[in-house]
């Protein structure tokens, strides 16, 4: 069977559906292709006894005016939900015991997270030296600004928690690049927050208010509203084999689909997928050229979810707790997802979500199931003070290609990504693999995308 549209777009995660949403609204034919029998990527919220949870990302920063913009284009079908004000603090464990991250200079004096020499040191950031080295690592950046113990107990958690990643590999302009931004645009983090808060904002901008966001219910219901809006005989689930071919002027995006081999032929063709699929869709293009994208590293991450319909354990008034590596435990850090939106467990319950893995523990990737909640479990009951109870329930999800890695070699991958596109003319490579890993990221992405094509 063959088709023609004006545009495909390969998966149906946050980006793709994105994408599609704004396309179609502005009149455009487009086809999704998605591999799953559902939509939403890893984007997946499940209900169980009367407590719902995710098994992805648990929660989004609404950090950008177009990630505002797409839920006031979607308000009728979805409803956004910030985090409670109780959840605002994160903390750190530091020796067994957990300790407030500060949010001001007060508490930055009186933390037992830095060092004395540190603090002092902090008060001389504005004033020392802009960097000069462009492939400078997080960790390096940190420790020349802040201070080791800056980078010990505030980003290495922070890295883990986002990246679950490596600050020593992780290159700051690609990374972090607010970050990167702040010191080379003024020559301080200190002094480019001031001034760049007194920058006049438009509307959406004021409103981009780097809360942490879900919708009720679960993200699952954002997913449903971009769904219900493209339409479901707009996308194509449970697609195999999937390959495009380049002919003349046109893409033809092969692939079976309910025992039919189906051709659809259309001018623009935009990926989504992670970078360890490109070689097998994009047939036109030969692997070892593709070598600079594919060798992308991914942080292979573990989430165990746990519940308990009558916590015993410490009161949990934060949005979570992570663990920096200098504290040697088994655990990424641990979320408190039912402190930070409502509804969320029965009444006197608790939710857990615990990471494990990342770039540094790939170890604990290869563990059994088994052995994977007994580590859970003991690192829950010894952090939050329970006396060895059993959770309710507790179930664990593995991602071998969970967060993929903005390290040194990200330039090459990015360059090779512009030069593609290019090179073959309706061609785009979208999702992850460039312009950031966060949901506000993945929005952004594709508004700019759809607002270049449109």
């Amino acid at each position: 069977m063959t088709i023609k549209t004006d545009i495909i777009i390969i998966g149906a995660g946050l980006t793709g559906l994105t994408l599609a949403f704004y396309l179609k609204k502005a009149g455009k034919n487009v086809l999704i292709i998605e591999k799953n029998d559902i939509v939403g990527g890893v984007i997946q919220t499940h209900e169980h006894d009367g407590f719902i949870y995710e098994t992805g990302p648990n929660t989004g920063v609404l950090s950008n005016p177009e990630l505002v913009q797409l839920f006031d284009d979607l308000k009728n079908d979805c409803e956004l939900e910030t985090a409670n004000k109780a959840s605002k603090q994160r903390w750190i464990l530091k020796k067994g015991k957990w300790n407030a991250l500060p949010s001001g200079a007060f508490s930055a004096i009186k933390t037992p997270l830095f060092s004395f020499k540190d603090k002092l040191k902090i008060l001389g950031e504005p004033f020392r030296k802009k960097g000069t080295n462009p492939n400078e690592t997080v960790a390096e950046l940190v420790k020349r600004r802040m201070g080791k113990s800056f980078l010990d107990y505030a980003v290495d958690p922070f890295i883990s928690g986002i990246y679950a990643g490596d600050p020593n590999k992780l290159v700051t302009k690609f990374a972090l690049p607010k970050l990167y931004n702040l010191e080379q645009n003024y020559g301080s983090f200190i002094k480019g927050s001031i001034k760049k808060a007194k920058l006049p904002k438009t509307q959406l901008e004021k409103r981009a208010t780097k809360e942490v966001f879900s919708t009720k219910g679960g993200l699952k219901n954002l997913i449903s509203a971009l769904e219900k809006n493209i339409e479901q005989k707009n996308i194509y689930k449970n697609c195999n084999n999937v390959t495009i071919e380049k002919s003349n002027n046109s893409f033809n995006t092969i692939f079976e689909h309910k025992d039919h081999n189906i051709n659809i032929i259309s001018k623009k063709i935009i990926t989504t997928v992670g970078a360890y699929a490109l070689p097998e869709i994009l047939s036109f293009i030969d692997k070892k050229t593709l070598e600079p994208i594919t060798n992308l590293e991914y942080a292979k991450v573990i989430l165990t979810v746990a519940g308990y319909k009558n916590w015993k354990g410490i009161g949990l008034p934060a949005f979570g707790g992570l663990v920096p590596t200098v504290e040697k435990r088994n655990v990424l850090g641990i979320l408190f997802p039912s402190s930070i939106f409502k509804n969320r467990t029965p009444e006197k319950g608790v939710i857990l979500s615990v990471f494990m893995g990342g770039i540094k523990r790939p170890d604990l990737f290869e563990k059994s199931d088994n052995e994977i909640k007994q580590i859970a479990i003991e690192e829950i009951n010894s952090t939050l003070n329970l006396d060895n109870i059993q959770p309710d329930f507790i179930n664990i999800y593995k991602y071998q290609h969970a967060i993929p890695q903005y390290d040194e070699k990200s330039k090459k991958r990015f360059e090779l990504i512009s030069q593609l596109e290019k090179q073959h003319e309706g061609l785009l490579l979208a999702g992850n693999i460039r312009n950031g890993i966060g949901m506000a990221d993945r929005v952004k992405q594709a508004v700019d995308i759809a607002n270049s094509i449109i």
